[in-house]
């Protein structure tokens, strides 16, 4: 079980200080004021300068959103790292909206697809081994898209090109050890 599924089931189980740790990585960047490392592609590199804790994400937006008029908070996917508790590489999604309850939230590259497990506005990968292999389809594709449902029944799909991905990805491996 990768860091974001162990911290998930940590919180359904009662842990706040879980459920908190998993609601702020993603908003590190703008709580702990990182800082841009550099772009590649569709990719930016972002770190956080607090060598303790330090936290690095590469962070794409999508290229195209169905439906274009859906009105959304910022939608991201992030890959990050924490090297303190041992994270490389952490696949998410941020979609922009409450996702609804026990509908399937399906990531496609190329020929291969992924459901992951939703929590509030976010999607992650709830298995260790299928994000990697999610990774590695990633460095390998073009493109990546992402289907989901809101909590209001609006069916969207995201595109993200991968364009620069694996720069981002070497970068990151370099400032977060």
């Amino acid at each position: 079980m990768n860091f974001a599924a162990t911290v998930l089931t940590k919180s359904l189980s009662g842990s706040v200080a879980g459920l908190a740790v998993l609601l702020a990585w993603a908003g590190a960047a703008a709580a702990q004021g990182a800082n841009k490392l550099g772009a590649y592609g569709n990719w930016s590199l972002n770190a956080t300068p607090d060598a303790a804790s330090k936290t690095c994400f590469a962070a794409a937006s999508p290229t195209q959103k169905e439906p274009a008029n859906a009105n959304r908070a910022p939608v991201i996917l992030y890959v990050s790292a924490w090297p303190k508790e041992g994270v490389k590489s952490e696949i998410s999604f941020k979609l922009g909206y409450k996702i609804k309850g026990d509908s399937d939230v399906v990531v496609t590259v190329g020929t291969a697809t992924y459901k992951l497990f939703a929590k509030d506005d976010r999607a992650f990968i709830a298995d260790a081994t299928q994000e990697l292999k999610l990774l590695d389809e990633m460095k390998k594709g073009a493109k990546l898209q992402i289907q989901a449902t809101s909590e209001r029944g609006t069916a969207t799909t995201d595109t993200y090109s991968l364009a620069g991905l694996s720069q981002a990805l070497k970068a990151m491996a370099a400032s977060c050890p």
